[in-house]
């Protein structure tokens, strides 16, 4: 399932914040990390609150006073809480507030992605059709376009 998260994390992130120094890969990849926990025995930290919020302090404090380097990097974190919307992780209470509902709740079970598993190919399914929408309306059959987002993760509307 990536597909999925990274065409509607970009895509969601694109449209509400529209922001030009934002990495954009740095969102894809965010929203795809958790899904590593799928081969590690079940919902670890990557599935938790806490993960995204650590990695947007450590952002914001190694960077501290580097405002475009923040706002480009802050793009990792937001991807991993644009995963944690999109798998539904918010609905297991335990793992999601992990460990402020307890420390034994992470691991033994099945992550939340592999839960729906019929569901899968559908959600993989629409995140094709979000990202064949993505290319249209960022123009990236564009060379120029394509270029700034694989070198830079920018994504420019018009752009000759």
């Amino acid at each position: 399932m990536f597909i999925w998260f990274i065409a509607l994390s970009i895509t969601g992130v694109a449209l509400v914040f529209d922001s030009p120094n934002l990495d954009y890969r740095l969102v894809a990849l965010g929203s795809v990390l958790p899904v590593v926990e799928i081969f590690i025995g079940g919902p670890w930290i990557g599935h938790t609150l806490l993960l995204p919020v650590f990695v947007m302090f450590l952002i914001m404090l190694v960077a501290r006073g580097k405002r475009l380097t923040q706002r480009k990097w802050l793009g990792l974190p937001i991807g991993l809480f644009t995963h944690l919307v999109l798998d539904a992780s918010w609905a297991k209470t335990e793992v999601f507030w992990w460990p402020v509902m307890g420390f034994d709740s992470l691991g033994g079970s099945r992550v939340p992605e592999m839960e729906r598993w019929p569901a899968v190919l559908v959600l993989e399914l629409l995140g094709v059709i979000v990202a064949c929408w993505v290319w249209r309306r960022f123009q990236l059959g564009n060379k120029g376009n394509r270029q700034a987002f694989i070198r830079e993760g920018r994504l420019n509307e018009l752009r000759s």
